[in-house]
């Protein structure tokens, strides 16, 4: 305990958005201090770790194959341990710049739906990483705060959280969760839809970062004005040969029509399911989209024009998670209310 308490004077606390696709980091009194790609490469043999983050998403798909880049997470939630645990620590020495006598206290945010197994894995991971201590709280809830939602009164507020594993949509009224629904589709899902379309149309085939760059560029949820298309790069499957074909954003809305089908069947049963005088209220506030897939471009179009409800894209969809677990890590009272 002693030691724990002179640990503590060396160390900033922490506040972590773990996510399938990405990891922000939240440091106590400085804002986000890092924000990179939830990803890890090492060697098999060796189990030598050759980089994590950015250097190692990088190699994704371009690796040799005595090297492996493993994603640890997967749908919001640890599926290798010790890969999660890797990565943690090096996300923390990094923030601390330096190696010794850091033993933070971390606030970390965890999908709605999670299991007491997968809860656990999260609180054991960050604690071989070297945290003094753990507390989860549930991401709908970080993220509602983040947005700047008034999560302490006796109203309805509604938030849809599009993240690369997971999509959550939950109804907050007096710092609870009345309603929440998670469903495992997310941004991944969209760029795996990518690549098996262009694949059925074209015999063409791409590579998962690939399909994430046609998303982010030409991607759309809703007919746009302007029309979008790019040159796409990949291999004949007939010939065998690299081949370089244009694709169109029409073509990419088709093929993104499943999983946004997905989100927005979620939204409308969570609509169904929210007590009647909490719905009135949503009425009128509307729905709030966060999330790195709230940028998919006419999300919020579509929402609109399913539910005929008012819905917002936060200001910065990214970091309204770690934002609002920031927010959470520096007020010890709502620590204590919302850690689950």
């Amino acid at each position: 305990m002693v030691f724990d308490a002179l640990f503590g004077l060396f160390s900033n606390d922490l506040a972590i958005d773990l996510g399938t696709a990405n990891t922000l980091v939240y440091l106590s009194g400085k804002g986000i201090v890092l924000s990179e790609p939830s990803v890890v490469a090492v060697h098999k043999e060796s189990k030598q770790v050759l980089a994590v983050g950015t250097k190692a998403k990088n190699m994704l798909g371009r690796t040799p194959g005595s090297i492996v880049a493993i994603q640890p997470m997967k749908d919001g939630v640890i599926a290798n341990f010790e890969v999660a645990e890797i990565m943690l620590r090096h996300f923390i020495q990094k923030v601390h710049n330096r190696k010794t006598l850091v033993r933070p206290r971390i606030v970390i945010c965890v999908p709605s739906g999670i299991t007491q197994v997968e809860k656990r894995a999260v609180r054991d991971s960050a604690e071989s990483a070297g945290a003094r201590s753990v507390h989860l709280i549930e991401e709908p809830m970080a993220c509602a705060i983040g947005v700047g939602l008034p999560i302490d009164e006796p109203s309805g507020n509604m938030i849809l959280d599009v993240g690369g594993g997971t999509t959550e949509i939950a109804v907050i009224s007096m710092s609870g969760i009345v309603y929440s629904k998670g469903v495992r589709v997310g941004g991944n899902v969209m760029d795996e839809c990518i690549v098996s379309y262009v694949k059925r149309k074209y015999n063409l085939l791409v590579g998962e970062r690939t399909a994430e760059e046609i998303k982010i560029r030409i991607g759309s949820a809703y007919p746009m004005e302007e029309k979008l298309t790019m040159e796409v790069k990949g291999r004949d499957l007939v010939a065998g040969i690299p081949k370089t074909l244009v694709i169109s954003d029409d073509e990419i809305r088709e093929a993104l029509s499943e999983p946004i089908g997905t989100i927005i069947e979620t939204v409308r049963i969570a609509l169904e399911r929210t007590p009647p005088e909490l719905a009135s209220d949503i009425v009128d506030k509307g729905i709030v989209l966060a999330g790195g897939g709230g940028l998919l471009r006419g999300l919020d179009i579509l929402l609109r024009d399913q539910t005929g409800l008012p819905v917002t894209l936060s200001e910065d969809p990214l970091t309204s998670v770690v934002l609002g677990t920031g927010t959470v890590l520096e007020s010890p009272e709502l620590l204590r209310r919302l850690a689950i």
